[in-house]
C-alpha cells in the first residue's frame, strides 16, 4: 500500500479526504467572490442606469394638457388586458408650439379638464424616467443573477470534483481490499498453486 500521508498529519486522513476538504473550501471562497461579484455588479447597474435615468429625466418635461372630448376605453394590448380611459387632449411645449393626441386619463375626466402629461423637448408625448425603486429592484436583480451563476458554476464545479476523487477513492479501496481479503477472511487466494494438492 502506498502511504499517501504528509509527514505530521492525521494517519487516518488520507489524501481523498484532503482533496475534499480544499474542494469544500474552493465553494465557500466561490460563494464569497460571487458575493462580492453580485455587489459589484449591482453597483454598476445602479450608477449605470441612473445617469441614464438623469439624462432621460434632463429630456422629460411635465405639461399640463387640457381634456377636448369625452373619454372612452381603450384595451391595450397590455399584461393586465383591462381597458385604459383615454380622452383627445391638446398642449403647448414648447412655447407656440400645439399638439394633440389622445392619451390615458384618469377616470372621470370631463371636457375642459386638466391633466398632467411627460413630453419630450419637442412636445410629443413620452414616457417618464424610471422611477428610483425600479432602478434599485434591476439592479438587485442584476447582482444576484450574476452571485448566483457564479455559485452554481462553483457548485457543478466541486460536485464533478468530488465525483472524481470518490471514483478514485473507490478504485483504491477496491485494489486494497483485493490484497487484504485473503488474509482477512482466513481464505486462500485464488491464483497458480492455490488448488494443488
Amino acid at each position: 500500500m502506498v502511504d499517501d500521508r504528509t509527514p505530521g498529519a492525521n494517519p487516518l486522513r488520507r489524501r481523498a479526504d484532503r482533496t475534499r476538504t480544499h474542494l469544500h473550501a474552493a465553494f465557500a471562497l466561490a460563494c464569497l467572490i460571487a458575493v462580492i461579484c453580485g455587489i459589484a455588479i449591482g453597483r454598476d447597474a445602479w450608477t449605470d442606469s441612473g445617469r441614464a435615468a438623469e439624462a432621460l429625466t434632463r429630456h422629460r418635461h411635465v405639461v399640463t394638457a387640457t381634456a377636448v372630448g369625452g373619454t372612452s376605453h381603450l384595451t391595450g394590448p397590455g399584461t393586465s388586458g383591462r381597458p385604459v380611459v383615454v380622452a383627445p387632449v391638446t398642449w403647448h411645449y414648447p412655447a407656440g408650439r400645439s399638439h394633440s393626441e389622445t392619451v390615458p386619463v384618469p377616470a372621470g375626466t370631463r371636457r375642459g379638464d386638466t391633466v398632467r402629461l411627460q413630453v419630450d423637448d419637442r412636445g410629443d408625448t413620452a414616457t417618464a424616467p424610471p422611477a428610483a425603486a425600479d432602478l434599485a429592484v434591476q439592479a438587485f436583480g442584476l447582482g444576484a443573477m450574476a452571485a448566483t451563476g457564479i455559485a452554481l458554476l462553483a457548485g457543478a464545479l466541486v460536485r464533478v470534483g468530488i465525483r472524481v476523487v470518490d471514483a478514485r477513492s473507490a478504485r483504491a479501496w477496491e485494489s486494497e481490499w483485493e490484497d487484504v481479503e485473503p488474509r482477512w477472511t482466513g481464505r486462500l487466494r485464488p491464483g497458480p498453486g492455490a488448488d494443488d494438492g
